[in-house]
C-alpha cells in the first residue's frame, strides 16, 4: 500500500537505521500497522504494511533472518 496522502503522520527514524544518514528509513506507527519512508527521498512518500505484516517483519529483522 503506498500513499501520499497521510500527511498526519509522525515518522522517526528507525533503530535499525545506521548512524550515518545512507540507507535511512523513518516508521511510523498507523492504527493497523506501520508507514515506511526513505529519509532521503520523503517526498516519494510511503509504503504502507497492515500488522500481520509488520510483525512478521520485524520478528524477522530481530531474528536476522533478514
Amino acid at each position: 500500500m503506498r500513499s501520499r496522502s497521510r500527511t498526519h503522520l509522525k515518522f522517526r527514524k528507525s533503530s535499525y537505521s545506521g548512524a550515518r544518514t545512507e540507507g535511512c528509513v523513518e516508521v511510523a506507527d498507523l492504527p493497523d500497522g506501520a508507514a515506511v519512508r526513505d529519509t532521503q527521498n520523503r517526498n516519494l512518500g510511503h509504503i504502507g504494511f497492515g500488522g500481520t505484516e509488520w510483525q512478521a517483519f520485524l520478528r524477522s529483522v530481530k531474528n536476522r533472518a533478514l
